[in-house]
């Protein structure tokens, strides 16, 4: 394991402990998911290019499953999507959840590139981008797309 190995394993568990309901892949991709109240099932919400998307895509999750009773148990407290209701059935609240996890993906993902700054950092690259190239081209999307 070399230097920027264990540089970026450090962050990735830094980013981790950051943010709750999250984990990194082995190859770099942030996932999500959340367990359903009263029942063994887990839900899942997605994988996301940052933690920032998958830590709002389980605030998103959370919200709808548990209600705002526990605001401390939420990444983001003061930001919840318009789109977010309490009681809403699993399968739409994993909608919502992967929704607004794409649309801050998309955002991010934007200003990295307008910025300059990488998308990936050390060996975690994958090793061919859908559609683009392995050198991290990205994609033109619109963040309407996805809310």
């Amino acid at each position: 394991m070399g230097t920027s190995d264990a540089g970026d394993a450090a962050a990735a568990a830094a980013a981790a402990a950051k943010y709750k309901g999250i984990r990194r892949r082995k190859w770099g991709k942030w996932v999500s998911e959340i367990r359903v109240p009263g029942t063994p099932d887990r839900l899942w919400l997605g994988s996301y290019a940052t933690p920032q998307a998958a830590a709002v895509a389980h605030d998103v999750a959370y919200y709808c499953l548990r209600g705002n009773s526990s605001p401390q148990n939420l990444n983001f407290p003061a930001v919840v999507p318009a789109g977010a209701r309490i009681g809403m059935s699993p399968r739409s609240v994993q909608k919502a959840a992967s929704d607004a996890g794409l649309g801050v993906d998309a955002r991010l993902l934007d200003s990295m590139k307008r910025n300059g700054t990488p998308m990936y950092s050390g060996d975690v690259r994958p090793e061919k981008a859908p559609g683009g190239n392995a050198a991290g081209e990205f994609l033109d999307i619109s963040v309407d797309d996805y809310l």
